[in-house]
């Protein structure tokens, strides 16, 4: 059986993480967010990591979260719902607090965590048929884990409408609001990526992990231990709730939910 994720060091310096399950447009579950925190730790810990990229198969980046792993947290306890949000949070913040720089190459659907994803890279590259949505408010939750890095890329204001809106919104829009950094033509993606990379190799590796912690000093935006937990709560207790497990049954049977309302 493929691995869910792997990571491989070329010898150029570059650890490539890719998202390996094409058959569900890359879904998160519970099993691949434990995987890419090991595999974000991995590449971390290896002297020759001088970038990572973060790709995928597939047409999609990340399709959010996979069907069968919320079925199962709809009918978990809110412990249960706690610690994987937890995780969720933490895959988020090792993403971001990477030392050396990062890439996200992005084709296809990028929902929910896929979205977190992408704010956590420093660059990130798009196809022009990528299209983007924070859909979590369908089904009666929040982007709560991934919250502090979105707002962080897109800003307040953005944040504000996608968050409660849950539209779909496109690459060039992605690009317009500051949570993608350049959108290309699909067939030129491979070589755009490629020239970000011999860019970033050409720097000083010690000066870019600098000014990269600058940066991250520098953020108005701090993601404290209490404001991770406070987002994991948040994610526990919609799923628990009434309204999150009226939305994952309606979402699951392609119903409308009790609360839509009706023309």
């Amino acid at each position: 059986m493929a691995e869910a994720a792997n990571l491989d060091i070329d010898n150029r310096g570059v650890a490539t993480i890719t998202l390996n399950r094409p058959d569900v447009h890359n879904a998160f579950d519970d099993q691949l967010i434990l995987h890419l925190i090991r595999l974000i730790g991995q590449a971390r810990d290896d002297a020759r990591t001088r970038v990572l990229l973060l790709t995928s198969t597939g047409k999609s980046f990340s399709a959010g979260a996979d069907l069968a792993w919320m079925r199962r947290m709809g009918d978990a306890s809110r412990d249960d719902n706690l610690r994987d949000a937890r995780n969720l949070a933490l895959l988020m913040e090792t993403l971001n607090s990477f030392p050396a720089p990062t890439v996200a190459k992005v084709q296809g659907a990028v929902m929910g965590g896929g979205v977190g994803l992408v704010s956590c890279c420093d660059i990130a590259i798009v196809s022009e048929a990528a299209f983007f949505a924070l859909s979590e408010v369908k089904l009666g939750l929040a982007p709560a884990a991934i919250s502090p890095y979105v707002i962080a890329k897109m800003g307040v204001s953005q944040a504000r409408r996608y968050f409660v809106s849950g539209e779909r919104f496109s690459a060039i829009r992605a690009a317009a609001i500051g949570l993608v950094h350049e959108v290309v033509l699909a067939v030129e993606l491979d070589d755009k990526v490629e020239l970000a990379l011999a860019a970033l190799l050409n720097n000083g590796p010690q000066a870019m992990r600098a000014a990269k912690q600058l940066v991250q000093v520098a953020n108005p935006v701090k993601v404290t231990p209490d404001l991770a937990e406070y987002t994991a709560g948040v994610i526990a207790d919609l799923r628990a709730s009434d309204e999150g497990r009226e939305g994952l049954r309606a979402f699951l049977e392609k119903s409308t939910p009790a609360w839509a309302v009706k023309d």
